[in-house]
Formats: C-alpha cells, structure tokens, sequence
C-alpha cells in the first residue's frame, strides 16, 4: 500500500472569525502563566547553579 500524504490548507482550519472576549481572556490568562511557570523554573535552575565555598 502507498501511504498518501494530505497537505492542510492552513489558512483555513479554526474558521475565520475573531476570537471571543472569553477566548481572548482565556489565551492571555494561559500565556501569563506560561511565562510566569517559565520564570520560576528559570531561577530555580540560577539557584541551583550558584556553588556557596
């Protein structure tokens, strides 16, 4: 059998209206955590780095 590969018309998959106040809201609360889960995670490795002689 030959596998057949499919090309996404990528302009067009979630429709084309604009987003909600909720989704809008839902995005931007998502992203500010990601950010601050990014943060922390990145001084806990700074912390962890630091030798104390």
């Amino acid at each position: 059998m030959k596998t057949t590969i499919k090309e996404l018309e990528v302009d067009f998959i979630g429709g084309q209206e604009p987003l909600t106040v909720q989704e809008e809201n839902a995005l931007s609360a998502y992203f500010k955590k990601k950010k601050t889960e990014k943060v922390n995670s990145t001084e806990k490795k700074k912390t962890k780095l630091h030798k104390v002689n």
